[in-house]
């Protein structure tokens, strides 16, 4: 796999991927935001369409956001009325298109695990 951005997640609370779970990847860019994918989370537990923005991978510093208080509570959650993990926002930097950066995410409602994969 060359090049691009990945991102698959795990919900290790229930030991099952994340299927279902909102996600937001942007790129930031002189002040602005460039929406690169968004989507929900497959039974695989990958983002899907992250492949065909592969094009849309530059150089650059990149967010990506997870909905994770609606996740847990349409899981049947209940989550306080502020809760710990509401929207999660990550941020990263891509240093050299070719090579291919995989966030592997491993959540639950009270906490997050990411690294860079795939190097």
């Amino acid at each position: 796999m060359n090049g691009g951005i990945s991102i698959h997640i795990v919900d290790v609370a229930s030991g099952r991927v994340a299927e279902g779970l909102e996600v937001r990847l942007e790129r930031l860019e002189a002040g602005q935001r460039q929406l690169i994918c968004q989507g929900r989370i497959g039974g695989n537990g990958l983002l899907p369409g992250l492949d065909e923005c592969k094009a849309q991978c530059a150089v650059g510093v990149y967010e990506v956001s997870l909905q994770v208080a609606d996740f847990y509570r349409a899981q049947g959650l209940t989550l306080p009325a502020v809760p710990f993990l509401d929207e999660w926002v990550y941020r990263f930097g891509v240093a050299d298109t070719a090579q291919h950066y995989h966030l592997p995410i491993k959540l639950t409602a009270w906490g997050v695990s990411c690294f860079r994969g795939g190097a």
